[in-house]
């Protein structure tokens, strides 16, 4: 077996699990960065690249969660998140422009404590969440961001986040490699 074999064989032997509720509510204190710490957790190194923030046409699909006029626009927020310096997942957030212009959140800068951090302390804290996951073939895009070989699938995981009133205040749409991958949910009945 190549080196190149092995190593790709305990890459592939690995699970990373994530569960989403660390994502949903604003961390405590000076913490913001969920996705490092979650890694380091793990004995990893995790980071992201913010590839464009600022105000887009929402893509019809995005529109129709955000509660948005098809053509309207949104702000949009696209990451490219590492393991160990590998690209693991695409991740591209969606807010609503009342919600986001001149925030943060339109700016390729980190948000300081993070942007639920930031979306709380404006005034809109998401109270609940839907996630739907699909298994689909990559574009080439994705394909080459994520150093995917032909033939391999992705997930992804499409996540609305609401506010007490049910005001849409964050769409997420995460495309990943599922090599590895263990996705947990944790479901509070009543």
């Amino acid at each position: 077996m190549s080196q190149a074999s092995a190593a790709k064989e305990k890459v592939v032997g690995e699970v990373r699990g994530s569960t989403s509720a660390r994502y949903l509510a604003p961390p405590v204190g000076g913490e913001g960065d969920v996705w490092g710490a979650e890694s380091a957790a793990g004995g990893r190194r995790g980071t992201q690249r913010i590839v464009h923030a600022g105000e887009v046409v929402a893509p019809d699909r995005v529109a129709d969660l955000l509660l948005v006029e098809r053509g309207g626009h949104v702000v949009e927020r696209r990451r490219i998140m590492y393991l160990d310096g590998e690209p693991c997942e695409l991740t591209d957030t969606y807010y609503p422009v009342e919600i986001a212009r001149g925030t943060g959140l339109a700016e390729t800068g980190k948000v300081r404590g993070g942007a639920v951090r930031l979306l709380a302390d404006l005034g809109h804290v998401g109270v609940r969440a839907r996630e739907d996951v699909a298994a689909r073939m990559p574009s080439e895009v994705e394909r080459a961001a994520l150093s995917l070989e032909a033939g391999e699938p992705v997930l992804e995981l499409t996540r609305l986040t609401l506010s007490e009133d049910d005001r849409p205040i964050q769409a997420d749409v995460m495309v990943m490699s599922p090599r590895g991958q263990r996705l947990r949910y944790e479901i509070r009945i009543g």
